[in-house]
């Protein structure tokens, strides 16, 4: 919808998607974890979802997961609690939608 409504504005999006998560200095999947601490933090449904999904295809362990949503959680107080546990869900999810592949 949105890139119907504003195609340039989202294509410029979607560059500084990519140039962000590039794996230069930092890694893919640690990139992956930091986003979703920020999204954790600022309560944002859809970039958890997507985040946890990312962090999990590239690689991220359940614990590493876990200290990501801690590290959140200290940072963005009781309600990035509850967010951090809906990451941990949908990584869990993640995981068990792989062994029914």
């Amino acid at each position: 919808m949105l890139r119907k409504g504003s195609p340039d504005t989202m294509k410029a999006f979607a560059s500084l998607s990519t140039a962000a998560t590039a794996s230069n200095a930092i890694d893919t999947k640690t990139k992956e974890l930091m986003a979703l601490a920020i999204g954790t933090t600022v309560h944002c449904d859809g970039c958890v979802a997507y985040h946890t999904k990312m962090a999990h295809q590239h690689g991220a362990a359940r614990e590493a997961v876990a200290e990501t949503v801690a590290l959140s959680i200290y940072m963005g107080g009781g309600p990035a609690a509850v967010y951090g546990a809906d990451a941990l869900r949908a990584y869990d999810q993640f995981g068990a939608a792989g062994k029914n592949a």
